[in-house]
């Protein structure tokens, strides 16, 4: 059976499971956060993950979708597991039902407005952005016998294009926030395409460093696995190193640093306290060595 918690996600259960309607066939839908209205003019800065995985687990947990994904990171949040509908579509009384219609029905929130802007780049379309961890993303969604096809026609504007009554009932694949009966939106306006041979992260142990434990990582320890992770730290833009010596050994850059990347990956409190835990190790991908 597929992976009902998607592995390389950070897993914040809501609750509110409820089942589909398996009359349907499987679907995925694609949305944007749109979290801001910005303009070429008026471009404003990207929010940032952790404000949108708190939203989803607070006031907005009535709109909440099974994943959040930031495409300028390739971090994921998962609120439902995919045997639970999500919240993230609207449902009219008496209608499709549009979140449970479906073997499954799995809704990606990609963090992206229009004019977001991120390092001092403006974005104005979610294919200009990086787009990291799609593969992972579509490759788990693939998983659950959701087709790498668009009923509707992959998205490329933000326009309305509602779905025919029958296409919806008999027509799996991928849709489009714009395209779900019974909804007025117009996101995502543009998704990335499918990758040809979607394929999961290697495992754990062979091209990657496991997970040593927390206790691994004590003050003055020397490795060349510190020297590893040190290197990825950087590459991630989480460098808070004040020196370039010493990268094997564990210090208070280390913890900086790996602050920085639990930061980046939308943990908060004493889940960013800059030592290393199984979920943030393995979503850094520290070579083996």
């Amino acid at each position: 059976m597929p992976e009902p918690w998607m592995p390389q996600a950070l897993q914040v259960d809501i609750g509110d499971h409820a089942p589909y309607d398996p009359g349907f066939p499987a679907r995925a839908i694609a949305h944007i956060t749109a979290d801001l209205e910005a303009t070429a003019e008026a471009p404003l800065d990207l929010v940032p993950f952790a404000n949108l995985k708190g939203f989803f687990t607070g006031s907005g947990r009535s709109k909440a979708p099974h994943i959040l994904w930031d495409p300028f990171t390739g971090a994921f949040a998962q609120f439902f597991p995919a045997t639970s509908r999500s919240r993230a579509v609207f449902d009219a009384d008496g209608g499709f039902r549009p979140n449970r219609s479906g073997k499954v029905v799995l809704q990606v929130e990609a963090l992206f407005f229009p004019h977001c802007r991120v390092n001092g780049r403006v974005f104005v379309r979610l294919v200009e952005t990086p787009c990291k961890g799609w593969d992972v993303l579509n490759a788990w969604i693939s998983s659950w016998g959701i087709p790498n096809t668009w009923p509707m026609g992959r998205p490329t504007s933000l326009s309305r294009n509602t779905c025919p009554d029958e296409k919806w009932r008999s027509e799996g694949g991928w849709y489009a926030h714009a395209q779900v009966p019974e909804n007025k939106h117009v996101d995502p306006g543009t998704w990335p395409k499918f990758t040809s041979q979607p394929s999961e992260p290697p495992p754990v142990g062979t091209q990657f460093e496991p997970f040593p434990g927390a206790s691994f990582f004590q003050a003055g320890r020397k490795s060349p696995i510190i020297a590893g992770m040190h290197g990825r730290l950087v590459a991630e833009d989480c460098d808070r190193y004040t020196s370039s010596t010493g990268i094997d050994v564990w210090g208070p850059g280390d913890v900086r640093s790996y602050t920085a990347w639990q930061l980046k990956l939308g943990l908060e409190g004493s889940a960013a306290d800059g030592v290393p835990g199984r979920f943030s190790w393995d979503r850094l991908g520290v070579p083996k060595v």
